[in-house]
């Protein structure tokens, strides 16, 4: 995706319920305390759920954000943030996944619930 592209998410580690994604950190994504802007950290449960679904369904359904709630705990520094996504229940219409969120050193920064809609199936066009 390419917004994921822009703040240089990548995939770490697909997992039977989830995955693993790490976005290193630079001065760009920083607040004015100078540690990373709560809306990455966020960006990051985001990003973890929506990825696990769709390595669920190997890209073949879209889905979208439709709720979401993040706890912060500490604040974020150093050179990456990672996040651990779980895909808690998958069903026909919403699927609910949990994030745990990391520091470099490998202490919990926060965690997230995060709900995602699937959308309608559309017919491809050949």
């Amino acid at each position: 995706m390419p917004f994921n592209n822009l703040l240089g998410i990548r995939v770490t580690r697909r997992h039977k319920d989830g995955v693993t994604i790490e976005c290193p950190l630079r001065h760009e994504l920083s607040n004015l305390a100078g540690v990373l802007h709560g809306g990455v950290t966020a960006t990051m449960a985001d990003a973890a759920v929506g990825i696990a679904i769709h390595s669920r369904f190997l890209g073949t359904r879209r889905a979208t954000t439709v709720e979401m709630k993040v706890n912060y705990f500490l604040p974020v520094s150093g050179k990456k943030i990672r996040a651990r996504a779980y895909l808690l229940r998958v069903g026909s219409t919403l699927c609910v996944g949990r994030v745990d969120l990391f520091n470099d050193a490998k202490k919990l920064v926060g965690t997230a619930l995060v709900t995602y809609m699937l959308l309608p199936r559309t017919e491809q066009k050949i």
